[in-house]
């Protein structure tokens, strides 16, 4: 950089332009001159040389209202912690290998799933009070087809109607329950919001009195206790760990880990446990706690 003389200075301010920004630079000069440009040229690089300011993150694109399925929201919360056991579906000891569905299926290879020990299915029917599942028949009916005994199920989302509401929708339109032995309850699936708001915006007594409509609902219309399928982090934070429905309705836990691992307030057991996302043919693979006997015993109440 020049020196300056340390004798008769003056100093000032020079006025430039940089990338549309007016800029100041303060100079001094005295008998011995100081080339001004100079100085502002190597500032003026200097400041360009800088790294520019990191792009801001493009945001998350919101899914489509009607687009969520079985442990959507889970697995963005919490996420995977292996695979429990990575083995093609065969019926364990003591447990039945299920599946889960929903339009993104699309056309089921149930024959596949059947004959590599597959037992029972839940079938995504509503969610909400307005969205069907185009492929509800076809996949329902393709379970029972085969030899498989199979459910309903209805995504929650609490902020766009009341539990009453949606339950009433939910059995109208695919989630009733036949005696038949071959039909399992209807599952309610409550978990982590994919479209906004964690717990959809409710206080954890809002939610557990929204949850409590539903299932009431659900069994006034059917006569059976619907399942729930939720994860213990969500039941925790969106309930505050509410205890209150473990002695009547069925846990369905989703944790995709080596191990079932705690399970939600209220239950010290669970009745099925979806344990992977990325199983066999369908993706979503479940484990029920019994044997086939036991799980057609399930089917009858």
């Amino acid at each position: 950089m020049a020196s300056l003389a340390v004798h008769d200075v003056r100093c000032g301010t020079a006025e430039g332009q940089m990338g549309g920004m007016r800029i100041f630079i303060p100079f001094c000069y005295g008998r011995f001159r100081l080339r001004l440009a100079a100085v502002l040229s190597g500032l003026l690089l200097a400041v360009a040389g800088a790294s520019p300011a990191p792009a801001a993150p493009a945001p998350v694109p919101v899914p489509v209202r009607g687009s969520a399925y079985m442990g959507m929201g889970v697995m963005a919360h919490d996420g995977t912690g292996g695979r429990a056991e990575a083995e093609s579906p065969t019926r364990r000891a003591g447990q039945v290998e299920g599946v889960d569905v929903s339009s993104h299926q699309r056309d089921v290879a149930w024959s596949t799933l059947w004959s590599s020990g597959t037992g029972w299915a839940y079938v995504k029917a509503t969610e909400g009070t307005s969205y069907k599942n185009p492929y509800f028949s076809g996949q329902y009916d393709g379970a029972y087809g085969v030899g498989m005994v199979r459910g309903a199920y209805h995504f929650a989302t609490p902020d766009s109607g009341s539990g009453t509401a949606q339950a009433d929708y939910f059995v109208d339109h695919g989630g009733a329950w036949t005696n038949d032995g071959r039909t399992l309850p209807g599952a309610l699936d409550i978990e982590w919001n994919p479209y906004g708001d964690a717990c959809y915006g409710k206080s954890t007594s809002g939610m557990t009195a929204w949850i409590g409509d539903f299932l009431d609902r659900y069994r006034a219309r059917t006569g059976r206790n619907a399942v729930i399928y939720t994860s213990t982090s969500w039941w925790t934070s969106c309930t505050g760990g509410y205890r209150g429905f473990g002695s009547t309705n069925p846990l369905w836990v989703a944790r995709y880990a080596s191990s079932v691992g705690a399970l939600p307030a209220g239950w010290s057991a669970y009745t099925m446990w979806q344990y992977t996302s990325s199983g066999e043919t369908v993706g979503d693979h479940d484990r029920f706690s019994g044997s086939p006997d036991v799980l057609r015993e399930f089917t009858v109440g």
